[in-house]
């Protein structure tokens, strides 16, 4: 039986074809994905697409993630994250803190510092640039991965400035790349319920845009698992895809499993496994103009990251060192992972490791 016999069983004889052309598929295929009854069949489907992009090739990096406060001004109800100032368990690290935090890792050879953190109410500008300059001066050689859209609004609140004027100075500071926190779900019905504080779905969409057309590139992500629909989940993916026909900006694509503990959105089951991986494949065959997917084990899981790699995700994150934010939401993931793990667990897949920088070069390690 031929290939496109097998998806024809399955009624995907059409996505197969414009899949194999490398032609768009519309929202209405991707609910015929999701409700593949087989999710086999949808893993194989993506896997085939990851690895016309990439073939066996699966990219990590040693990386250091820094969350630098977790006072907020927002009050997200998903996010178990925030606390308000003077609360207890509220923390803001000092420049010397995240000195001492960038040199306890001294001796490992990072190569992307990923920086964000809560939306402080008091913290200057020229807070975050001595942060970036502090960054460079420490990892002369790492990609500076910090702030997120919805810091970056933030920051220009608190300056009275506009969001352009914030990035020309944390670019002009160091600033390489942005990541992708924020976007959650973009659908403002749902935006209310989860962060009605938080900066709309459409203002995530502008400040990419400005940041790509500055020269900045990103990362996007999506939330899901919470009070969403698979429609809303689509929905999302055909915007990042339209903002990257526009500008090209995006890096990488990281689909994000809601951490269901510790916060005020109440009855919320966890998903199952195989929802989390239809959601992996069915971004993989949406996004065909974003070229990473990744597999963030932090949120999925050792395990749960390793079967996505063959539900279309290329990438396995990296090292982190410490990670605050989903960890206090309830991952039970490890804090940090070593390079000789991390390459163990995709050779363990049968898929070869290849050591990256934030920006997805390859590194040649020594």
């Amino acid at each position: 039986m031929t290939d496109k016999d097998f998806y024809k069983k399955y009624g995907f004889s059409g996505i197969y074809e414009k899949t194999l052309a490398g032609e768009r598929l519309s929202l209405e295929e991707g609910e015929q994905l999701f409700a593949c009854p087989d999710p086999l069949v949808l893993g194989s489907l993506a896997h085939f697409l990851r690895r016309k992009i990439h073939g066996d090739d699966t990219t990590y990096v040693l990386n250091q993630q820094l969350n630098y406060t977790n006072i907020c001004v927002n009050h997200c109800s998903f996010c178990s994250y925030h606390r308000a100032k003077g609360k207890n368990g509220a923390f803001l690290f000092s420049l010397e803190d995240v000195r001492a935090k960038i040199l306890s890792q001294a001796r490992q050879p990072i190569t992307e510092i990923h920086c964000v953190g809560g939306c402080h109410p008091d913290l200057p500008l020229a807070f975050y640039e001595d942060m970036l300059k502090l960054f460079k001066e420490l990892r002369p050689r790492a990609t500076l991965k910090c702030f997120t859209a919805v810091e970056i609004e933030h920051f220009a609140k608190q300056e009275q400035i506009s969001t352009a004027q914030v990035l020309c100075r944390l670019k002009a500071a160091g600033l390489d790349m942005m990541p992708g926190g924020g976007a959650e779900i973009f659908a403002p019905e749902i935006r209310k319920q989860i962060c009605p504080q938080k900066i709309s779905g459409q203002r995530w969409l502008d400040i990419s845009q400005e940041a790509h057309e500055m020269g900045i590139k990103t990362n996007c992500t999506m939330l899901f698992g919470h009070l969403e629909e698979r429609r809303h989940r689509l929905e999302h993916l055909d915007l990042l895809r339209r903002l990257q026909d526009r500008t090209g900006g995006f890096v990488c694509f990281i689909p994000l499993p809601f951490q269901t503990r510790n916060n005020s959105l109440k009855g919320i089951a966890p998903l199952s496994g195989i929802e989390e991986l239809k959601t992996m494949a069915v971004s993989r065959l949406l996004l065909d103009n974003i070229p990473n997917i990744k597999s963030y084990w932090v949120m999925l899981g050792l395990k749960q990251a390793q079967a996505a790699l063959f539900y279309g995700a290329n990438d396995l994150d990296g090292t982190v060192v410490e990670e605050k934010i989903g960890h206090m939401a309830g991952a039970d993931s490890p804090q940090i992972l070593s390079r000789f793990e991390l390459e163990g667990m995709i050779r363990g897949c049968g898929l070869n490791p290849v050591q990256r920088n934030g920006s997805f070069e390859t590194v040649v390690s020594g």
